[in-house]
């Protein structure tokens, strides 16, 4: 046998301190496909046939590296690492580690990977004070270019290096409704700032962040990004969406997916299948199966994913989160939702048969089933995409009960679903960018109750305009309302929900507002608006007009969020829902106050009656992972969710709507 060196032995030695593996009874078990070239020596240590220098075993562009004691192989493969101690002398190198049956099966290195559709070369970018540089990968396909209308297919081998330099085309998007309401809406989230990226149906990519440096023999969390955009529009190149700092502060592998939206994503022929209508959340799910095969070679583990999204993204989330069943082999263990949960609707989603009719019909093609979906399949992409922007018509999901079931919530409280820990929240003043330039909350109160004048008098005296900042306006009422009916309260809904079921919740609410991240640069008037936590989320931030609170700010939310990915069940930092403690939700700083401080005023709306929590003072300082010490606090949720118990009349109807259009789709399946 082979001698091995003392530099293999001072290698494993800084490659395996400090990391543990998961471990089951004794065994650590490496659920990773094998390497073909490994072969054991007499005392348990691999050496490998065609290995480097240091021994290690080289498959494609990850190396598999072995640990020095207790690792095992069955028929010339590595089978399993035991957790034995070894005989090997205390003063050995071998032994003189924190967990010596640990190795680092991802060694690093550049930024090349060897994946099933061939060579992908990316980037490597370094951040500011961060131990690690981070490899980018940018655009690399997760299923062929999609027939249109169809399911996805896995991806083929290229046949050439992958240039995974720059981002793919986004799907096909639409911005419907007025000039200044499409201008707008393209403003704030389709590269604010930006050029606007290029569309194309050949759009299923996704994006990898990892760490170069070496990962544990179990891998690395992987937080999996799902984007926004009423299932209408979004794509995974927006620049707030980089996955950088992540990977370089939290030590975290990050991916962002392209998935279809509109007609493109949810086209509701009823010449398809109704099984094959949800594309978008099919494309979603193709994207999470890449994720189980490949992420491995990135030094991600497919056991530690952690599907994350906001808003329409939040939708998708609790879309997977309720369409498994317990036993199912589900392909994430974690699940956090920004401001968006399917299982408790404010409004009722209607049918969108008709658009499709309205569709083929402005297309001359015929209304006549049978005939329509050729016809239409066959169209400019680009002349569908003006037809449903200048006729606003909207496709969304259609009730499958694969992907999209009507019944989640019960679904969740029957026990049904798997257990998986959930993190979710919402934003202070969501509403103020759905209503620009909206002056009046007379027509929504009468759209949601019915014109129930009851309802609308109680609704209206709960928010009343003395309770809001200095020169209100109908204008904050309605969005005030609108938040909290839209998305405060149904979030809440949600939680208590999740933790009734027995499923470990935990609940935040961002309340934080920076002039560097508001959509009209140097004004603070839509406050903690929709989408506005995702710069310090990500920290991709502008650094122009950055404070110390925001960068204190985002370290601290990052670190939950990476908290919660690696032990989701451990939580985030903070007592998770019905904990037998009041329900906590996460508060952030809106404004500075007197000698740097920040007061918590559960948004710009201090109601009448309101249980007090303005004036509550604390300092914008922590360190990074420190939850409570960087302009963050806790509150009971109640003290912004009090006001809800007014919309339950509706939510009950809203449901029952809900439940008539499924039966009406599905023949009550």
């Amino acid at each position: 046998m082979a001698k091995l060196s003392l530099s293999y032995y001072l290698f494993l030695l800084s490659a395996t301190t400090a990391h543990a593996a998961r471990q089951s009874n004794g065994i650590l078990t490496d659920l990773r496909e094998k390497s073909e070239t490994g072969s054991c020596t007499e005392d348990g240590v691999i050496m490998c046939k065609g290995s480097n220098s240091f021994g290690q075993c080289n498959r494609g562009s990850v190396i598999w590296m072995p640990t020095a004691a207790g690792t095992c192989c069955k028929e010339g493969k590595i089978d399993y690492c035991k957790d034995t101690e070894s005989s090997t002398p205390s003063d050995s190198p071998a032994t003189q580690t924190t967990s010596p049956s640990v190795s680092s099966c991802y060694n690093g290195g550049g930024p090349t990977v060897t994946l099933e559709v061939g060579v992908v070369e990316g980037t490597t970018t370094s951040l500011p004070a961060a131990t690690a540089a981070v490899n980018k990968y940018l655009g690399i396909p997760f299923a062929d270019p999609p027939t249109r209308f169809a399911p996805p297919k896995r991806a083929q081998a290229a046949g050439q290096k992958i240039n995974a330099t720059a981002f793919k085309p986004a799907c096909i998007q639409q911005f419907a409704g007025s000039d200044l309401v499409a201008g707008f809406t393209k403003a704030v989230f389709n590269n604010p700032g930006g050029v606007p990226p290029e569309e194309s149906e050949d759009c299923l990519y996704l994006n990898v962040y990892a760490p170069s440096t070496p990962a544990p023999c179990d891998g690395r969390a992987v937080l999996f990004w799902l984007y926004g955009g009423s299932l209408q529009f979004g794509n995974a190149g927006q620049p707030f969406y980089d996955g950088s700092s992540f990977a370089a502060y939290e030590d975290v592998i990050v991916v962002t997916v392209n998935y279809r939206t509109n007609v493109f994503g949810f086209a509701t022929s009823p010449e398809l299948p109704i099984t094959e209508q949800n594309l978008g959340f099919l494309d979603q799910r193709a994207a999470l199966d890449w994720v189980q095969r490949e992420i491995h070679l990135f030094g991600g583990s497919p056991d530690k994913v952690t599907i994350f999204g906001e808003s329409a993204g939040g939708w998708s989330v609790d879309a997977l989160l309720t369409s498994y069943n317990k036993g199912d082999q589900v392909p994430f263990r974690g699940a956090i939702l920004e401001s968006g949960q399917i299982s408790f609707n404010a409004q009722p989603r209607p049918s969108t048969y008709p658009q499709w009719d309205q569709l083929a019909t402005a297309l001359n093609c015929s209304t006549s089933y049978g005939s329509n979906l050729e016809c239409i399949r066959a169209a400019n992409a680009t002349v569908i995409k003006s037809i449903i922007e200048k006729q606003s018509l909207e496709f969304n999901p259609t009730f499958d009960n694969k992907t999209f079931f009507v019944n989640a919530a019960q679904r969740r409280a029957d026990g049904v679903i798997p257990s998986i820990p959930v993190l979710g929240g919402t934003n202070s003043q969501e509403g103020r960018i759905f209503n620009v330039a909206q002056n009046s909350s007379t027509a929504f109160l009468e759209q949601i109750t019915a014109n129930t004048s009851s309802l609308i008098d109680a609704i209206s005296n709960a928010y009343p305009l003395s309770g809001f900042d200095s020169g209100p306006t109908p204008y904050d009422q309605l969005s005030q309302i609108f938040t909290e009916y839209v998305f405060q309260c149904t979030a809440g809904l949600w939680a208590n929900a999740s933790a009734a079921a027995g499923i470990p919740t935990w609940q935040y609410y961002y309340n934080a507002s920076f002039s560097n991240t508001q959509p009209v640069p140097g004004i603070q008037a839509l406050g903690a608006y929709h989408s506005s936590e995702i710069p310090l989320v990500f920290g991709t931030y502008p650094r122009v007009n950055v404070t110390v609170q925001e960068y204190a700010l985002s370290a601290a939310i990052q670190g939950a969020w990476a908290r919660f990915a690696k032990n989701p069940a451990g939580g985030p930092g903070w007592n998770p829902v019905g904990s037998g403690s009041p329900d906590q939700v996460l508060g952030a700083a809106r404004g500075i106050g007197p000698a740097g401080a920040i007061s918590v005023d559960g948004g710009i709306y201090l109601g009448a009656n309101e249980t007090t929590v303005g004036n509550l003072n604390m300092a914008v300082l922590g360190t990074r992972g420190d939850v409570l010490g960087s302009g963050v606090t806790v509150i009971d949720s109640e003290e912004v969710n009090y006001r809800c118990g007014l919309f339950a009349p509706t939510y009950s109807a809203v449901a029952a709507m809900d439940r008539a259009t499924a039966a009406g789709l599905t023949g009550g399946m």
